[in-house]
């Protein structure tokens, strides 16, 4: 295993309400639907759909979680919003736990960043890292690492090596199906994520149920599980 500092990340997200939302956002996240379907009822399933997809966008969605785990140590912390809740630090299985606004987990995170050179993730270059930059401009936090330069590994800082799992295990796209964090565990004999019953599809309804400590520990199933994977990349795939 490589020395060099490196950290595991993922992020957890969810969407606004979209009946509280304005009528001019209303109008501009819906025109199209209008415009593409043919009968109401196409209509109707395409609303629901773009409202459940509010979360994927940092314009329309917020962050609710941040895992980070340090790669060598296998230890590291889950920082999750409970809003209405105060939920005490606490820590299971080399992870602690700790409540905190999305501001301030934004802070947190580019705290700790500034003291890594490798970064990885799954899917983070094409969602972690694009909505985590915009959110810390959103809530007035100036990012401390550039984690989108150069898609290839070459072209990236050595200050700021950004591996993401997903392009590598694809070999940046030139495999046609990618496979999912589950289905890559699942290939290697790692523990999904998964497994546990709570899925992406999940968080919003859980965030809106206020379970948000299940939120933190699926969470904490997927930096695992992406500390796992990773191994196994260093170990076969990286030259």
């Amino acid at each position: 295993m490589s020395t060099v500092n490196t950290l595991i990340f993922d992020i957890e997200t969810v969407g606004e309400d979209f009946d509280a939302l304005d009528s001019e956002t209303k109008k501009n996240l819906t025109h199209w639907i209008r415009r593409d379907s043919d009968t109401e009822e196409e209509y109707k399933l395409a609303l629901e759909d773009m409202k459940k997809g509010l979360g994927f966008s940092p314009l329309t969605g917020q962050i609710i979680a941040i895992g980070a785990l340090d790669c060598h140590k296998n230890e590291g912390a889950v920082y999750y919003q409970a809003p209405g809740q105060r939920n005490p630090e606490h820590k299971e299985e080399g992870i602690t736990f700790k409540q905190m606004t999305e501001a301030d987990m934004i802070r947190k995170f580019w705290e700790l960043a500034a003291r890594y050179q490798v970064f990885v993730t799954f899917n983070g270059r094409a969602f972690d890292v694009p909505f985590l930059m915009v959110r810390s401009a959103v809530n007035g936090v100036r990012p401390v690492k550039d984690l989108m330069r150069g898609r290839y590994l070459y072209q990236n800082s050595p200050e700021a090596l950004h591996v993401d799992l997903a392009e590598q295990f694809s070999f940046y796209g030139a495999v046609r199906r990618k496979g999912s964090l589950h289905l890559w565990s699942r290939a290697f004999g790692i523990p999904s994520p998964k497994s546990g019953g709570v899925t992406g599809d999940d968080v919003g309804p859980l965030f809106r149920k206020g379970r948000f400590l299940e939120i933190a520990k699926y969470n904490m199933g997927d930096i695992r599980a992406t500390r796992e994977l990773y191994l196994k990349w260093e170990q076969y795939f990286q030259f």
